[in-house]
């Protein structure tokens, strides 16, 4: 049998503020490739990278396992890989180095690679595949073992004396349910679980229902699953759900789609099958707030156990949602908050400081969208321009001393904006400040009207902590020239 080795380079462990978290989940995109490749005859080892200390651990498995090939294959499904942040660039150039050292095959497929090819075939990768992969490499894979030529295979990037061929990339995935089940049987599932309890939180396990956005957002960048938007069927993610529970006992779940439950009666399809099945799930997603107001949306949602929506809210100034080409109205995210609270919903806010043409006047409007909706949870970034975006053509002759993050806690502004990366992180930690302080007051007004828990209490107390080091934003507004020096 053909021996491959399938990695992926993303370390938590690189990225303290999601180490911090204690919830990290499988690299679901790099078990799809492995599935994939196993039903096609093909012996696969899975090196997961997720829980390591830094990428010198693979040396001693590759000696051992001695593979003709080796993959690194990332998990398109974590937006965090979409990030292309240095921490996991380097280490993914380390990985390559190994492989060649091995005298492997190297081959990539990432967001970053797709990104930027020619960093990576520069470090020694035979060949880059773009976007998609599951198609991609197991034609080149073929075409290696049968020695046939791989120069006309479409999605792939690769050197030929010394010049870098770029060919068409290949059409996506129509037909998900093709696809056999990720190869969950090649995870640590016991460690993942171990780390979740630290968290505190019930263990979640991710899952995908679909591939792709079919919205414009003009800072979104989509280098792998595209502008297409392609959907399991709900039987095949009610069947996959069922394996999950039965096999690891998982009862939570994170759906990481772009957009869940787009396809219109998806979700209403869903709710049937997974009570056909008798399955008692929760599970949380990221959906947009127009797209909630559909028809009955939230109710089938709230029914089949959804316990919380992540909103690409981003701003409260109309003017900063039209300039993203968001498609969504302040009204509609207003509204689809107060609409999902009333239903027990919690209700979780993206937000996006600094980008082109914002005001402090727009910075405003934003917090005072926070502060009137209090939702249950808080994402704060700036604007990250990504290749392959509208906004990062406009940006992109300011990237030139810095164009990627560190890490996902990094937060620098990496253009010439409003203002200064100094202005927004101290901007950050103000809207956090002023957003706990909300959640108490609004806490301690239903003290006496609802039901009491220590979550509450917790609340409530925090105000002796928030109240004192928060000022009205008018005074933050007035010494905004002071943060940009």
């Amino acid at each position: 049998m053909i021996n491959i080795v399938v990695s992926n380079t993303y370390f938590y462990k690189l990225d303290a503020k999601q180490w911090k978290n204690k919830t990290p989940y499988p690299p679901l995109g790099t078990l799809y490739a492995v599935s994939f490749l196993r039903e096609h005859g093909y012996s696969v080892n899975l090196f997961d990278t997720n829980l390591l200390e830094d990428p010198n651990i693979i040396t001693r498995y590759l000696n051992e396992k001695k593979p003709k090939y080796f993959v690194l294959y990332d998990d398109g499904f974590n937006y965090l890989t979409k990030m292309c942040l240095t921490n996991m660039r380097d280490a993914a150039y380390d990985m390559i180095a190994f492989g060649e050292k091995n005298h492997c095959t190297v081959i990539v497929c990432s967001s970053d690679a797709t990104d930027h090819y020619d960093k990576y075939l520069d470090k020694g990768a035979d060949f880059i595949i773009q976007g998609e992969g599951e198609l991609t490499l197991l034609e080149l894979i073929n075409a290696i073992e049968k020695q046939q030529p791989t120069e006309s295979i479409t999605g792939i990037v690769f050197r030929k004396e010394a010049t870098t061929i770029v060919n068409p990339k290949r059409p996506v995935l129509k037909n998900l349910d093709d696809l056999p089940f990720p190869a969950w049987d090649l995870v640590d599932i016991e460690r993942y679980k171990a780390i979740w309890k630290r968290s505190k939180q019930e263990f979640t396990l991710n899952i995908a229902t679909t591939r792709g956005c079919p919205y414009k957002c003009n800072w979104c960048a989509k280098p792998i699953y595209g502008n297409r938007y392609n959907s399991h069927s709900p039987q095949y993610i009610v069947k996959h759900l069922k394996h999950l529970v039965n096999t690891y006992h998982v009862q939570r779940f994170w759906m990481c789609d772009d957009i869940f439950g787009l396809k219109p009666n998806w979700v209403q399809e869903f709710n049937t099958e997974l009570k056909k099945e008798h399955l008692d799930i929760s599970y949380y997603i990221q959906s947009r707030v127009d797209l909630l107001l559909k028809e009955d949306t939230i109710d089938a949602l709230v029914e089949s156990g959804l316990e919380e929506v992540w909103v690409g809210a981003e701003s409260g100034s109309q003017k900063i949602l039209d300039a993203m080409d968001k498609g969504t109205t302040v009204e509609q995210i207003y509204e689809a908050t107060r609409l999902l609270k009333e239903k027990q919903i919690r209700v979780a806010f993206f937000i996006q400081f600094g980008y082109l043409g914002e005001t402090n006047e727009d910075i405003h409007k934003t917090i005072t969208m926070i502060k009137d909706l209090i939702p249950d949870n808080l994402g704060i970034s700036v604007s990250y321009p990504l290749p392959g975006t509208k906004f990062y053509e406009k940006v992109k002759d300011d990237l030139k001393l810095k164009a990627n993050w560190t890490d996902s806690d990094d937060l620098a502004m990496m253009f010439r904006g409003t203002h200064n990366s100094k202005f927004y992180k101290k901007l950050h930690r103000f809207v956090h400040k002023e957003y706990r302080k909300s959640q108490g007051i609004a806490t301690l007004k239903t003290l006496f009207t609802s039901t009491f828990s220590i979550k509450k209490l917790k609340s409530i107390l925090k105000l002796c902590y928030y109240i004192p080091t928060t000022t009205v934003f008018n005074r933050f507004d007035q010494n905004s020239s002071k943060y940009n020096e």
